[in-house]
């Protein structure tokens, strides 16, 4: 699971107990600039993921890391697919990132409502 929050004009991403260990990753920082919108997405889940590199897909369980399809690259943090979050990116290393959050609506709220107009 992942934790968001609005540091400034960063959004912070940080992953949560064994996930960093699956993810490879514990923290991100992103400029609020180069987000484009977030929303909740249960069936994003069912989407392929592409190639795994670095990272962890157990199909029903869990899937984190870094994934490649189509020239884009994503990061996933997902478990539970009915607390999905989509954060659409530009001009970063990720064109979104997929994670899976306590409560899907308010983390999309705190993004849009951090986000400039």
């Amino acid at each position: 699971m992942a934790h968001v929050s609005i540091d400034g004009d960063n959004l912070i991403v940080e992953i949560e107990g064994l996930d960093k260990l699956w993810a490879l990753k514990s923290r991100l920082t992103i400029p609020l600039a180069h987000v484009r919108g977030a929303t909740t997405d249960p069936g994003i889940a069912k989407e392929p993921k592409g190639l795994r590199a670095p990272g962890t897909h157990v199909p029903g369980v869990a899937t984190a890391g870094t994934f490649h399809i189509d020239g884009e690259r994503t990061f996933w943090d997902v478990r539970d697919p009915a607390k999905a979050v989509v954060i659409q990116l530009a001009d970063e290393r990720y064109a979104r990132l997929v994670i899976e959050v306590g409560d899907p609506r308010a983390t999309v709220a705190l993004v849009e409502g951090a986000l400039p107009n």
